[in-house]
């Protein structure tokens, strides 16, 4: 065989180990090389199979009379989305389930499909075992120089192979450089801005190619134009904008354009996937060894040239190529993925939706994969947490790209707890504060200078960062031990609280809750041993029912002023003159009448909207400021010993406890009437002035009705309000109403909620509406969900006659019997959170028929249920039990 037969049969991209300059010279006899083509071969015809489950599974084929219950025409098929449907796919191809014949209406494009995937296999095939020799060989002299790529260069190379119908040139030119560190930094470096007749010029010099890869090619530059349009007018406006620093010298929209061209061949495809497992190792170790990024910024290009490939998230990448990507793109510093936020910040939606999927098809595909428990933990699964840290690069740049307010935040005034010689010897007890400056905060937070609280509205909804299958095989106490201990060997999940969904974080604030109680607990008896100091070391409280509210204040502003560290303890609740030991249903009750005294109407404390069912603090209300500190004393106190309120506010006030002041939008679930005014004021098409002769004074109404006077700017009557500086009247009186009005009054109410809240991973775990969650449970109540998850004890079983009765006559209940229902055996009338089926109740036998009402113990959720002769007794006696229950007594 001659050199010239020898440059003819390299057609295979580079692989890990051979450098792709070394490969270039190796003879078509090497059986090497025919092990490696086989091997191409294989995964090409592997990928065809998966990639018709895939279409199987998401369109179908056709026929509407199919029976096979991996295909989506079948009648009994049930939907999946994409991420679903892709791991399914896999799944299905490595069992070899059964493949539907396409129904006569798509016959002709699975044909046609099929011939060109043969088409392309066979002749990769001949030209590596130079079976084809009919050919003149392709002049890859002019080529084996190049070590970088620019549009201009891959269009001709493009050109010069379509003219010959032999693309190993290009595939080797790819291999090269999408291999090399320093190729890739220096490709599609920006230079002067085409006009659009030299891009039409461009994307016209590959007229020769076959119709088959022209429409193909089409069809993808005119999906990915469609979905970069909006990012790239982005890209212009924020580059305006935008300090030097944060720009990047690659052009991303010439990537994009090469990408639609070259991704459309599928002789190409492969030559990409190759040079990134030869790639990502190389720049693994440059990020982690050399610290490569500090001396040459512009190596960041290398990571957004690849990330532009729309392929990334197919299957075959999913096994080895994008595990090693992700390992790599995880090293990047920390000012380096911040400058990577900036720049995907400036994305559309769809190109931020398709990195998201990316790396979370990764993770799905590596947790479905393997098997793991507490044994296998998946926080030692290396490819699903380098996905996880890249996700969270997505993320950032989701919340930075969305509506952002940076402004309005509340002042923090409370006064820090002063040191003592006690927090000395608490550090001697090895018992040392922990978090002293309050939780954590995620470091590329604070190199972006924003916070999630700041975004009103991402890109993306923030729920498609969850990773449901994720959360199933997550050990959150083993997790929550990594994220306490901070140790470089483990990684906590949750440093990464956006990819857990809101029944994970709850469980990992329970821990963090239960071991600071433990804690407390422990610091008390250390105290009493070394000082004599009395034994109390849990937080008591005794109330008499009728002066609950006096009772609870006086005893919880003492603890509050001589040691606010008592109230981390755990909650211990008696009802004076009542039997009843607290092991939490007697503390959710005594929630249950705080709450309902405090919210009372004709206490005057809040005001209620009879529109949106909600509370709004009174800004005329004569309460003082302890009554209102005692509210948030008690939201804090229910988040801490997991408890569930019922209170009703809007989601300004939980934005408000998390550090952001109202603004006028919040007006609109807060005051939607006024909102709606306001709302009609800035639209008005009209000369404001002369029409509604408004001034910045504004008018409210005591407590008694009486009418008082507000100036929104000094001497406020006297400037009227014009089509100029409406929006500034608008801003002021949103401040007003959210804010200034009612500051005194919410001050103590958050004051009383740090009190207890000021150490613990709330703030930093949780949005807003995560929040509400927490303290307000959910109103969605599924007993078909509680019924599956409800255990059975003294005889019953799930099948005994008075079981299926009692179930029977529950799911008959109106809603307010199903939440009296709830409340008598749980303590609340709400879901916690994760809905009914995370609620674990027992239905124990309490003896034979019986005039005796049903019983329960709200502490651990038991309800004592006699075996009533008939149906009709137990409907009967069960209604009396549940309509008639109040008040804590010895059985």
């Amino acid at each position: 065989m001659n050199s010239d037969e020898k440059q003819d049969c390299e057609c295979t991209p580079p692989q890990a180990k051979p450098s792709p300059a070394a490969r270039a010279d190796r003879s078509s006899g090497d059986p090497h090389i025919e092990t490696l083509e086989a091997s191409r071969m294989k995964r090409a015809a592997a990928k065809h199979l998966i990639e018709r489950y895939y279409q199987q599974l998401t369109e179908g084929c056709g026929n509407e009379a199919c029976t096979n219950e991996f295909c989506a025409s079948c009648p009994s098929f049930h939907r999946v989305d994409n991420n679903a449907a892709a791991i399914k796919a896999l799944d299905l191809y490595k069992i070899n389930a059964k493949l539907c014949d396409p129904h006569p209406s798509k016959k002709g494009t699975s044909a046609a499909y099929l011939e060109t995937s043969a088409k392309g296999a066979c002749n990769n095939a001949c030209s590596a075992r130079g079976m084809n020799r009919t050919e003149e060989p392709p002049a890859r002299d002019h080529f084996k120089d190049l070590n970088y790529l620019t549009e201009e260069k891959v269009y001709e190379i493009l050109e010069t192979c379509g003219e010959k119908e032999d693309y190993s040139p290009l595939i080797r030119v790819i291999g090269r450089v999408f291999s090399s560190a320093d190729g890739l930094v220096q490709s599609f470096r920006k230079n002067k801005q085409h006009t659009k007749e030299e891009l039409k010029s461009l994307q016209g010099k590959d007229e020769d190619k076959d119709e088959d890869e022209k429409e193909k090619a089409a069809c993808s530059a005119a999906a990915m134009e469609e979905d970069s349009g909006a990012s790239s007018s982005r890209l212009e406006a924020s580059s305006v904008n935008k300090p030097g620093p944060d720009e990047v010298s690659v052009d991303v929209e010439a990537v994009r354009r090469v990408y639609s061209k070259l991704l459309a061949n599928e002789k190409i495809e492969a030559a990409f996937l190759n040079a990134l497992v030869y790639l990502s190792p190389n720049v693994e170790c440059d990020l982690t060894y050399h610290n490569v990024y500090s001396r040459d910024p512009n190596y960041l290009n290398l990571f957004i040239i690849v990330m532009e490939n729309s392929n990334l998230h197919s299957p075959e990448y999913l096994e080895i190529a994008l595990p090693l990507f992700c390992k790599a793109l995880s090293k990047l510093p920390l000012p380096a993925q911040a400058k990577l936020v900036r720049l995907w910040s400036r994305y559309s939606a769809g190109q931020i939706r398709r990195m998201t999927e990316t790396f979370q098809q990764l993770i799905t595909y590596k947790v479905i994969s393997n098997e793991f428990n507490s044994r296998n933990l998946v926080n030692d699964d290396d490819a699903v947490v380098a996905a996880t840290k890249c996700l969270k690069i997505v993320y950032y740049a989701n919340v930075l790209g969305g509506d952002v307010d940076r402004d309005h935040n509340e002042e923090e005034d409370e006064e820090p707890i002063p040191e003592s010689s006690e927090l000395t010897l608490q550090e001697l007890l090895g018992e040392e504060r922990r978090n002293k400056k309050g939780p954590r905060v995620d470091p590329l937070e604070t190199e972006l200078g924003v916070k999630t609280i700041d975004c009103r509205k991402p890109l993306l909804p923030f729920e498609e960062f969850v990773n449901e299958p994720l959360n199933d095989v997550l050990e959150m106490d083993k997790d929550y031990t990594f994220f306490k201990v901070e140790t470089e060997n483990k990684f906590s999940f949750m440093t990464c609280p956006f990819i857990l969904n809101a029944v994970t974080k709850n469980l990992g604030l329970y821990y963090d809750n239960r071991i600071r109680m433990y804690s407390e607990r422990r610091i008390t008896v250390l105290y009493s041993l070394v000082q004599g100091q009395q034994l109390n070391p849990y937080l008591r409280l005794k109330v008499r029912r009728d002066h609950i509210i006096d009772d609870a204040l006086v005893r919880l502003e003492m603890i509050a002023m001589e040691n606010p560290a008592d109230l981390k303890k755990q909650l211990y609740v008696e009802f004076e003159g009542e039997q009843g030991v607290d092991e939490g249903g007697v503390s959710k009750e005594f929630f249950q009448l705080v709450v309902e005294e405090l919210f009372n109407r004709d206490i005057g404390m809040f005001t209620y909207d009879e529109t949106t069912k909600l509370c709004w603090l009174n800004p005329s209300s004569f309460e003082t400021e302890g009554q209102f500190t005692l509210i948030g004393i008690v939201l804090g106190l229910a988040i801490y010993n997991n408890c569930i309120l019922d209170v009703h506010f809007p989601m300004v006030v939980y934005r408000k406890l998390m550090g952001k002041k109202g603004t006028f939008r919040d007006l609109a679930d807060s005051h939607p009437v006024l909102f709606q005014s306001l709302n009609e004021l800035l639209e008005y098409e009209g000369s404001v002035e002369d029409d509604m002769m408004i001034t910045f004074q504004i008018s409210h109404t005591d407590l008694f009705g009486n009418p008082l006077m507000y100036d929104l700017r000094e001497n406020g009557d006297k400037i009227p309000v014009t089509n100029e500086n409406r929006k500034e009247f608008v801003a002021l009186y949103a401040e007003y109403m959210l804010n200034k009005s009612v500051e005194k009054q919410f001050k103590a109410f958050r004051r009383g909620f740090h009190m207890v809240t000021s150490e613990s991973p709330l703030k930093y775990l949780f949005r807003p509406e995560e929040i509400e969650l927490l303290i307000c449970g959910s109103r969605n109540l599924d007993f078909e969900a509680l019924e599956e998850t409800t255990e059975y004890d003294g005889g019953y079983t799930r099948d005994s006659r008075v079981i299926r009765s009692f179930w029977e006559i529950v799911h008959s209940f109106a809603e307010e019997q199903k939440r009296l229902f709830l409340q008598f055996t749980t303590g609340t009338d709400r879901a916690p959170v994760g809905g009914l089926g995370k609620l674990k109740m027992i239905i124990a036998k309490n003896g034979q028929d019986t005039d005796r009402l049903p019983t329960s113990h709200t502490c651990f959720n038991v309800l004592l249920l006699p075996e009533y002769s008939t149906q009709e007794k137990l409907k009967e006696r069960l209604l009396k039990a549940i309509t008639y229950a109040k008040g804590f007594g010895m059985l």
